[in-house]
């Protein structure tokens, strides 16, 4: 089984809210990073996403809080494919947050498509970019997606 893709952060001072502990926003870029990590790690960096006229698009993220981080706190992030229509048009990935003595921050899932840069609509990607979401680590629950309709 594919192992989840993780990605490890310290709390910036810009992290922080007038409370000292890690703002809202900051849980969503630090997840942002990571799902943007899956696909460079698959060889889609922004260069190949701007060859390939797609870009990803979130269209729903839901956030659960469990634990407050502080400033200069570590961070650690996994990443899996949590649903994926059977044209990889469109997708879900579930993000668990912890801090490092093992108690989980968060889960923030993550419900998107394929943005067709110049039309502004959602397409079914490449095959090898589709490749990426399907041989990604899967979480439980898994969705099966309904595939994009082609007569938008």
């Amino acid at each position: 089984m594919t192992r989840p893709l993780e990605r490890h952060f310290s709390v910036r001072w810009g992290d922080v809210d007038a409370n000292g502990h890690m703002r809202n926003t900051a849980f969503s870029e630090y997840c942002s990073d990571t799902r943007m990590a899956l696909f460079k790690s698959a060889g889609f960096g922004w260069d190949r996403f701007a060859a390939a006229g797609v870009g990803p698009v979130i269209l729903r993220e839901e956030l659960d809080y469990l634990r407050e981080a502080a400033m200069g706190d570590d961070v650690r992030v996994e990443v899996t494919c949590g649903g994926l229509s059977p044209d990889a048009a469109r997708w879900v990935l579930r993000h668990r947050m912890w801090r490092p003595d093992g108690k989980e921050m968060a889960r923030v899932t993550a419900r998107g498509g394929w943005l067709d840069l110049a039309k502004r609509r959602l397409v079914v990607p490449p095959d090898a970019l589709a490749k990426v979401l399907r041989h990604a680590a899967r979480s439980e629950p898994f969705e099966e997606l309904p595939p994009l309709r082609q007569d938008r």
